[in-house]
């Protein structure tokens, strides 16, 4: 599994999707039902924090951990916790910066960040 949400002692969704498509898929199938749950993810970035904020998690647990990411989450009153702090998440080849990282380099809200996320992933899907 590369997401799991938790709440109240129960998981309520799982995923073994790459990227934010699992994060995307938990906020469309979920809605409100993901409000103030725990996450557990593999990589968070600034991307998925803002996800995570427009999900309204309440606590977030990544092996990977970006600093814009635990920015990110801080400043939407998430708590975090991750195995390793990175600068940014790069691209899957390693000599860019995360496609995903690159789209919400100028987002504040996480309601823009959702809907540019989406816009891009469907625009892959051509």
């Amino acid at each position: 599994m590369s997401l799991i949400i938790v709440k109240g002692r129960k998981v309520i969704f799982k995923s073994s999707l790459q990227g934010l498509a699992g994060l995307i898929e938990a906020i469309e199938g979920l809605g409100e039902a993901a409000y103030y749950s725990s996450v557990a993810d593999k990589i968070v970035g600034r991307a998925a924090a803002l996800l995570l904020a427009y999900l309204r998690a309440k606590e977030v647990y990544a092996v990977t951990m970006s600093r814009s990411g635990l920015s990110a989450l801080a400043k939407h009153h998430i708590r975090a916790e991750y195995e390793k702090l990175v600068p940014e998440i790069m691209n899957r080849r390693g000599d860019d910066l995360c496609p995903f990282e690159k789209i919400t380099l100028s987002v504040e809200l996480p309601e823009e960040a959702y809907i540019k996320i989406k816009h891009y992933i469907e625009s892959l899907k051509i």
